[in-house]
Formats: structure tokens, C-alpha cells, sequence
């Protein structure tokens, strides 16, 4: 999602947000694109969502970066906010976490824990005891536990 998170980014934040990150689901010749926006303050409002949707379609109309059928989303975190980039875990340091594997690590790829510590390429989440430590690029999807 780097090319879309490229193509996007400068629009979003000059709209008073922040690209918290982008899903792109795809299922059959039909897919669905999320576009997850934060700020701070008073958190995103409907408004928020509907200005930066206009926006992406207006540049995706232009840019074509998605082939076939999709669905565009736009939307808040949320409570359980999926994390995207390494930098976010930073903000998370001490909270529950739900981490997903593209493979397994000790023959598991689910860990639910208390996030230890974060560094430039890996995480280390506490889980019943015993810390794992699991590299940034071997996560498939993390997000908050609320």
C-alpha cells in the first residue's frame, strides 16, 4: 500500500488529518480499499471522513491505482486501531495488543500480550509470562486490544 499511501498522503494531511494507514481486501474481481484517518483533539467526525473521501476519489479518478471493482472506505481507528508502521507500536508501549503472523514463530502466528518494548524492526509483547520478540516485517495485521 506504499504507492497508495504515497499517492494520498500530501491530500490527507493537507486536510487537517492524518493517513493512519490503508487495507485493501480483496475478494474475487471485487476488493474493498480502507482508509483509516486519526487526529487529535476531538477525533474524527463523519465530516472528516466525507471530505477526505472526495478527495481520494478525485485522485483515484486521475491516477487509476486500483484495477478491477472496489470500494472505497474511509473511517477512524476506532478503539481497537489496527497498527500500521513500527512508529505507531511506540504510542502502545504498556497496552494489550493483538499481533497476527505471516508465519509461525514457536509454531504459533497469534500472540495476544503486553507490548514491552519497541525498536526499529522488532516488538516485544509479554504473553503469559514469557516475552516474545517478533520481527516488524513478519507481522501480518496488529492491532489495540480495547
Amino acid at each position: 500500500m506504499t504507492l497508495i499511501s504515497d499517492l494520498i498522503r500530501p491530500t490527507v494531511e493537507a486536510l487537517g488529518v492524518e493517513l493512519w494507514g490503508i487495507e485493501h481486501n480483496i475478494q474475487g474481481k471485487y476488493s474493498v480499499l480502507r482508509v483509516f484517518i486519526d487526529k487529535g483533539g476531538d477525533g474524527i467526525t463523519i465530516e472528516d471522513c466525507e471530505k477526505v473521501s472526495r478527495q481520494i476519489s478525485g485522485i483515484f479518478d486521475v491516477e487509476d491505482p486500483i484495477p478491477g471493482e472496489y470500494t472505497l472506505e474511509v473511517s477512524s481507528p476506532g478503539m481497537d486501531r489496527p497498527l500500521f508502521e513500527i512508529e505507531q507500536y511506540k504510542n502502545y508501549v504498556g497496552s494489550e495488543i493483538a499481533v497476527r503472523l505471516r508465519s509461525p514463530v514457536d509454531g504459533r502466528r497469534k500472540f495476544k500480550g503486553v507490548l514491552q518494548n519497541v525498536d526499529d524492526d522488532s516488538v516485544v509483547l509479554l504473553v503469559d509470562g514469557q516475552e516474545f520478540k517478533l520481527a516488524a516485517v513478519a507481522i501480518d495485521k496488529a492491532n489495540v486490544v480495547y
